[in-house]
């Protein structure tokens, strides 16, 4: 299977200048831009990245654009004017973006750049006169999200942002001349974007250049991942912590493994015709969520983090003892689950189970706490607990820790100070 029926296998490929098998025919240089208009990038960007790598490791060189100055501009969306970020804020973000790229592609090789340091040196007739004379009006209002802002008097759309294809054609032209770049690619929304540079290159140089972009991944509501529609999965571990980026994937509905399988890992095709075949037998066993959340969480927080919120996450949900952590994964377990703090003296005489439960949030009040025990719903270290009036002794917490179970997922730690 050659690279591009790979892609397209894998539902890699979206919109495109010209057929992929021409265009991956030869070794190119490829780019990909985002912008900071935060200081962390998320699953969407994901999908574009992780395809440059595919990308790279075949031969073709790399070039990632961090967007400093169209950062500063802003891309239009569908309602409303981007918030306008301060040059301070823009240079942070820009420096998070730049260290996370270099953690999501480890030792694949890359340039990457900041189109601040030319369009920073723009001038305006120059400008005007060298690429806006390139783009119709005509055209750039035909565009669906300039149509949608224009047909809605009370959410138009400023001229700034107005100007943002014009820019990302400028950048697409800027490293078509100094890199030889002639191959950008990006998700299916940036698409007339990018098809800016294309035309721009062929105007202004007479060269064919390239483009095709990947399907937007959306979430099971069907919407696309990002800041403004508040689903965002970051990849930074302060705003979305390892342990719950890992329970992002291994809770996805079923339909969508396979789709993600092939789109977030670097997974045989093959070897995912099989898991799903595995999984399609034994849904409950939830195998595929399981591999693809290891294998995503290795990719962005590393291999031992992986392990680590794998095994927390097993100790709170599934069947591993939570006696039985490593001190790393229970430091994670601890971390992310609800705890309650006992002390020898609360429980040496022992504690009503149901005090601790109120406490603890598993249950709303004491008769709450019997009607979940009659149905057989609260488990004390994997055994279900059958009397109401069951209290805790310092023997339910061996190694100093027990774990509560309500159901299939409302947990709560017992810890003894």
């Amino acid at each position: 299977m050659t690279l591009a029926e790979e892609l397209k296998a894998r539902g890699l490929v979206e919109d495109f200048s010209a057929p992929v098998e021409q265009i991956l025919s030869q070794n190119r240089t490829v780019y990909v831009g985002v912008d900071p208009t935060a200081d962390s990038m998320h699953v969407g960007h994901l999908v574009p990245i992780l395809l440059m790598k595919r990308l790279g490791a075949v031969g073709h060189k790399l070039i990632f654009l961090v967007g400093g100055a169209t950062g500063m501009i802003g891309d239009p969306k569908e309602k409303g004017e981007r918030t306008m970020l301060d040059e301070e804020t823009i240079a942070a973000n820009t420096r998070a973006l730049k260290a996370q790229l270099k953690s999501v592609l480890g030792e694949t090789k890359f340039e990457m750049v900041d189109n601040a340091d030319w369009l920073g040196q723009v001038k305006l007739i120059p400008f005007l006169r060298d690429v806006g004379k390139h783009f119709t009006v005509n055209n750039l209002i035909k565009r669906e999200i300039i149509k949608k802002r224009l047909e809605n008097p009370d959410d138009s759309i400023s001229y700034t942002e107005f100007t943002y294809a014009l820019l990302q054609g400028l950048d697409f032209l800027t490293l078509n001349e100094k890199y030889r770049c002639d191959l950008q690619v990006g998700a299916s929304d940036q698409w007339t974007n990018i098809l800016s540079g294309v035309d721009l290159i062929r105007k202004k140089l007479g060269k064919d250049a390239y483009a095709f972009t990947v399907p937007l991944v959306t979430d099971s509501t069907g919407k696309k991942f990002g800041k403004s529609e508040g689903n965002a999965v970051w990849l930074d571990t302060k705003k979305t912590s390892p342990f719950q980026f890992y329970q992002f994937w291994i809770n996805l509905p079923d339909e969508d493994v396979e789709k993600y399988l092939k789109v977030y890992t670097f997974l045989p095709l093959e070897e995912i015709t099989v898991l799903m075949d595995k999984h399609k037998a034994a849904p409950a066993e939830r195998e595929a969520q399981e591999t693809l959340a290891r294998l995503v969480t290795e990719i962005v927080h590393g291999p031992a983090a992986a392990a680590q919120v794998a095994a927390a996450t097993d100790a709170l949900f599934g069947g591993t003892p939570f006696s039985g952590l490593s001190a790393e994964a229970r430091t994670v377990a601890l971390a992310e689950a609800p705890s309650i703090e006992l002390t020898k003296q609360d429980i040496e005489g022992g504690s009503p189970l149901s005090e601790i439960l109120v406490k603890g949030g598993l249950a709303s009040s004491k008769s709450d706490v019997r009607r979940l025990i009659e149905g057989r719903g609260i488990f004390l270290n994997d055994f279900a607990i059958e009397n109401p009036d069951q209290k805790i002794f310092p023997g339910d917490l061996p190694g100093g820790h027990a774990l509560i179970r309500k159901g299939k997922q409302g947990v709560l730690v017992l810890v003894l100070k």
